[in-house]
């Protein structure tokens, strides 16, 4: 009952986080989007705090007993953290650097932690919100952006080509990265076609 109360307090906040960021996907948002990682960051001292207070729910070594009442939840807050990173630097949240964020360890060893395959999910989810960013980017007249997430996100495809993928969610969830590269292709091809890109690119990386 305990843990279920903390958990709902992290849904709730994670739901407000994601409100805020959905709001670059509309056209002045692109404008915004400082303004809105910085209050996203904001979000994720009081998720510090109460993930602080879950460790205090149950011992540290039964983490895995209790595990599935806030997988869904850190899986969330791993692509909240992933997107904010994304939008501020347009580069890839490392394991590590998530923990931190969130103020958990990265390491098993060291008790209440961010699970791989929690990582792995989030990273997903990731490439899902940037295959529809990159839509909304060509909507809102930036055609620059899609080139760059095309990049990114096929550099992703590429990590994950690498990977054994044992977990049976983590396979379904992975299929669904190629939809999202697909997606993406498209937009570019669309911009190539159009010689949108090479107006913000001088002509370079339209190609499929």
């Amino acid at each position: 009952q305990e843990i279920r109360k903390v958990v709902q307090a992290l849904e709730q906040t994670a739901r407000e986080m994601l409100t805020l960021l959905q709001g670059v996907h509309q056209g002045p948002g692109f404008q915004d989007i400082p303004t809105k990682c910085q209050k996203a960051r904001e979000h994720f001292s009081t998720v510090k705090t109460q993930l602080e207070s879950l460790k205090t729910k149950f011992p540290a070594v039964q983490y895995y007993r209790f595990h599935e009442h806030w997988r869904f939840v850190l899986q969330r807050l791993v692509f909240l953290a992933a997107f904010v990173v994304y939008l501020e630097s347009e580069t890839l949240v490392t394991q590590q650097s998530v923990a931190e964020i969130l103020g958990i360890e990265a390491d098993r060893e060291r008790g209440f932690h961010l699970d791989i395959e929690d990582y792995l999910s989030g990273i997903l989810t990731l490439a899902s919100e940037l295959a529809r960013l990159a839509v909304n980017s060509v909507t809102a007249g930036d055609y620059s952006r899609p080139l760059r997430i095309s990049t990114f996100i096929n550099e992703l495809d590429s990590g994950f080509r690498l990977l054994n993928l044992k977990n049976d969610s983590l396979r379904k969830r992975y299929d669904g990265l190629k939809y999202d590269v697909k997606k993406i292709e498209e937009v570019v091809y669309d911009l190539s076609i159009r010689g949108l890109s090479k107006e913000t690119t001088g002509g370079a990386g339209g190609e499929k």
